[in-house]
């Protein structure tokens, strides 16, 4: 433990040597978080290592090791098993856990919040703990939010084009070696013929990555409706964040050759008539969402927002009641650390505030 300034809250972050973990830890300083003091955990293969914060040079712990007492908030990017494990350890050691995987989403008394969106859901948290959602959902939050207040969002049908770093650094590095093989063979003849490279096995993306599109992410839901389970995300936390239990809500999951930021194209339907000019209005002042004529994953990557554009009205949706969009969101920023750093930053006011 590092002590950082005379107040503020007791923060660790467990996974902090990781692809995500590091952003977090940019973040924190980015956001000036009111941290007291302040630890960095891992794994026993990562324990040991030394992490530079603010000047301060804080050792990793290992957290099978660590004496989990003292510690205000946690923010957890390691896993579902990891955070199955060891959420609840740290809720009963004090802590408040904000969670970025998957495993505490659709537990009734887990709070799923996106910063912007629904902050209230964090006045009260029974279990300690809060989960960050994923990356698809988050990305569009923001946008819908303000547009099913305004016009009642009834129907989403959303392809989503995810980028390699949401499968970890294990998928960055296959693209990587799967584009370098395809330029030293002469990567043009993939033209004509899709077998013309001879690209490495796929070691992390089920298929090539590099020049490809691959419509499968996760792995098939276990209720035989040949959805994956990547898909099934953005539809239950969708209603969870919204408020919205009846939302219809349909998804593709596509991985892209892409390094970072994720996009979707959407379609939506609303119980009132909406156009596109309305719409614009709407996001103008909408915060976490800038609109963007054409909005790409290189304008997206290393930035907050989450960017809007492309937006017509829906040919598909009768009476004027659809639109139709494209959104792009930083899926390592936004879509994983900023969320919980932030959400670590509403806990803090509300349930903290006579340290800060």
């Amino acid at each position: 433990m590092v002590q950082i300034n005379e107040r503020g809250v007791n923060v660790a972050v467990l996974g902090a040597t990781g692809q995500v973990g590091m952003v977090m830890r940019r973040v924190l300083d980015e956001l000036d978080f009111p941290v007291k003091n302040l630890r960095f955990m891992a794994s026993a293969r990562s324990a040991g290592r030394t992490l530079e914060w603010r000047g301060h040079e804080i050792e990793v712990e290992d957290v099978a090791k660590a004496d989990l007492t003292g510690i205000d908030i946690a923010i957890f990017s390691a896993g579902g098993s990891t955070s199955k494990e060891w959420a609840p350890k740290f809720a009963e050691a004090g802590a408040y856990v904000i969670d970025n995987s998957s495993q505490w989403r659709m537990h009734e008394d887990v709070p799923l919040v996106v910063a912007e969106v629904n902050p209230d859901d964090l006045d009260d948290i029974p279990s300690r703990i809060v989960a960050n959602p994923n990356c698809t959902t988050m990305a569009i939050m923001p946008v819908l939010k303000p547009l099913a207040d305004a016009f009642g969002l009834k129907r989403l049908i959303v392809s989503s084009y995810q980028a390699v770093s949401g499968a970890g650094r294990a998928g960055v590095e296959q693209l990587m070696n799967e584009a370098q093989a395809a330029l030293d063979q002469g990567a043009d003849q993939l033209v004509f013929n899709g077998t013309a490279i001879e690209f490495p096995e796929p070691t992390k993306v089920v298929r090539t990555i590099a020049f490809n599109e691959v419509p499968f992410i996760g792995a098939l839901a276990d209720d035989g409706s040949l959805e994956t389970d990547e898909e099934q995300k953005l539809r239950n936390e969708s209603r969870k964040i919204l408020h919205l239990p009846d939302l219809k809500a349909s998804c593709t999951c596509v991985r892209v050759g892409v390094f970072t930021a994720h996009g979707m194209s959407v379609n939506a339907e609303f119980e009132r008539e909406v156009t596109p000019d309305a719409a614009r209005e709407v996001l103008e002042s909408a915060p976490a969402v800038e609109l963007n004529d054409i909005p790409t994953a290189q304008l997206a990557a290393g930035k907050t927002p989450s960017f809007v554009g492309r937006i017509r009205s829906d040919q598909a949706v009768d009476d004027g009641k659809g639109l139709a969009f494209f959104v792009t969101n930083d899926n390592l920023r936004k879509g994983a650390a900023l969320n919980a750093v932030e959400l670590a930053q509403i806990v803090a006011r509300k349930h903290f505030a006579d340290q800060l």
